[in-house]
């Protein structure tokens, strides 16, 4: 068994790709082309089987398909999209590179595996862990492994893909099939591609056949070291890849737009990118910022923003996508746009290191309570959160005093915590205002029926020093049909207006 095991990941049309995720679901089914230099540089399986082929010119293309939907090339679109398929493979080896031919059109993200398989309990179960976790992304890659990591590249680039992965188990058999690999993807021999094939090189294992004297003379050294790489006969050290310590990916919209629908279609795809860059650090998102960048021209005036930035925070941090896109759905249906949207921008700094959630069989407070965190968090983005409130014990044992109210989830740090001393049984359910009532032989009648009292008196003297002084007795009581409620007796005759007597504050149950 080698010391090492190389996993490739080639997306072989990440440039088409990464300009359909800016798309609609109904535009995928149309011809697509990339266009770079007025020439086509890729096209999608509907614009094939209309003839169009890469290297067509613009007008001859549109004269095979008029409904052809062109693209510009974009290399830092192609970029965020081969970064988010590098975070998605950190989160399961931290050695991670890329093999650097970006520029022959034929990236390719490298994992060192090793010392993940008895983790994952093999080379096919982490496969097929790591199919599930690119899905998202909505890159179709080819994989290959192999022991050495420009071998694996090699293969990945030429014919495998999950479904039928091409994978070497051993240095000899890597050999083997490296030979049979067309001479055109080998990078050092690309710029020599015709010389070569005019010689009758067509494979790698042509290439070798020469001697390596006169080929060194003639295509230089480059071209014999990246061969002897690949097949294992020379070290090839890699430098490893580390994610930047904040999110920052951006998405440029095909066509204006101030509709929820595309927004949150082309947000889908930064949040998949977002959940890979925290899921390569072993962490959860807490929160993030969504901003859309308007056009110009349709502003509605001068004043108007030129972008709308919109804050999502998360109680408890998470790395599920579908929940983040479900409150940043519940945020924009709240939302009035400015002007259409040209462009999104999604920011993240708020990464929380903390261990991921057990899988339960059984359900547990645990679970429960994320349960309920997470109605809270939709219920805050479709409300507001200043419209979602829980109750806070303040230090004042007036009942009419003795809470407050703030946003669910948000510390309170001009909170008093709560007295000290003995659990006192009070209602949850107070009346607004104290209800006077009717008294027989000094003992109190609820519609026009005596209260039995079972408890009391609970006694408060407070409130001296903001002119509201409170010094009453408080009971439980039961009225005639069972009920429970809350009563009081004033102590003292406070004022005429305060009035004596008993009084009804609340109502158990």
């Amino acid at each position: 068994m080698p010391a090492v095991l190389w996993i490739a990941l080639h997306p072989p049309v990440l440039s088409l790709q990464a300009f359909a995720a800016t798309l609609g679901t109904a535009q995928h089914a149309l011809p697509l082309a990339l266009l770079d230099a007025h020439r086509i540089q890729a096209v999608n399986r509907v614009a094939l089987q209309l003839g169009v082929k890469p290297g067509l010119k613009r007008a001859t293309s549109l004269a095979l398909a008029p409904q052809l939907l062109f693209g510009q090339a974009d290399a830092a679109r192609d970029a965020q999209a081969l970064r988010a398929l590098a975070h998605a493979a950190l989160a399961f080896t931290p050695s991670v590179t890329l093999d650097g031919d970006e520029s022959g059109g034929l990236p390719c993200v490298l994992l060192e595996v090793r010392s993940s398989l008895r983790y994952f309990g093999g080379l096919a179960p982490l496969l097929q862990r790591l199919q599930a976790t690119l899905a998202p992304l909505g890159l179709r890659v080819r994989t290959a492994s192999a022991p050495t990591a420009l071998g694996a590249a090699l293969l990945a680039r030429w014919r495998s893909g999950f479904e039928q992965g091409l994978h070497s188990g051993n240095l000899r058999a890597l050999q083997g099939q490296i030979d049979t690999v067309p001479l055109a993807l080998l990078g050092a021999a690309r710029a020599q591609a015709g010389a070569l094939t005019g010689m009758g090189v067509h494979t790698l294992g042509d290439l070798r056949g020469l001697p390596r004297d006169g080929l060194a003379r003639r295509c230089g050294e480059a071209l014999l070291d990246e061969l002897d790489r690949a097949r294992g006969d020379r070290p090839d050290p890699r430098e490893w890849l580390t994610p930047a310590p904040t999110f920052e990916a951006q998405l440029e919209l095909f066509e204006r737009t101030d509709n929820t629908a595309p927004l949150l279609h082309a947000a889908a795809i930064l949040l998949a990118r977002l959940v890979a860059w925290a899921s390569a650090q072993h962490a959860r998102v807490g929160g993030f910022v969504l901003a859309m960048q308007h056009e110009k021209r349709h502003r509605a005036g001068p004043q108007a923003p030129a972008r709308t930035e919109l804050p999502v925070a998360l109680a408890e941090p998470s790395n599920d996508a579908a929940h983040l896109q479900t409150l940043l759905y519940e945020r924009l249906a709240r939302l009035v746009l400015p002007a259409p949207t040209l462009a999104l921008h999604l920011r993240c700094a708020q990464l929380v290191h903390r261990a991921a959630p057990n899988g339960e069989l059984f359900p547990t407070q645990a679970s429960a309570q994320e349960g309920l965190l997470r109605l809270i968090e939709r219920l805050q983005a479709r409300l507001g959160p200043e419209r979602v409130c829980r109750p806070l014990r303040m230090q004042d044992h007036r009942p009419e005093r003795a809470t407050a109210w703030q946003p669910a989830l948000l510390a309170t740090p001009h909170a008093d915590a709560p007295p000290n001393g003995p659990t006192l049984t009070r209602p949850v359910w107070l009346l607004s205002d104290e209800q006077p009532l009717g008294e027989r032989a000094s003992h109190p009648l609820l519609d026009g029926r005596p209260l039995q009292l079972l408890a009391g008196p609970e006694r408060i003297e407070t409130g001296w020093w903001d002119g509201a002084l409170a010094v009453r007795d408080y009971f439980i009581a039961q009225a005639h049909d069972g009920a429970l409620v809350w009563i009081y007796r004033a102590r003292l005759p406070l004022s005429a207006a305060a009035g004596e007597g008993w009084f009804l504050q609340g109502r158990f149950g």
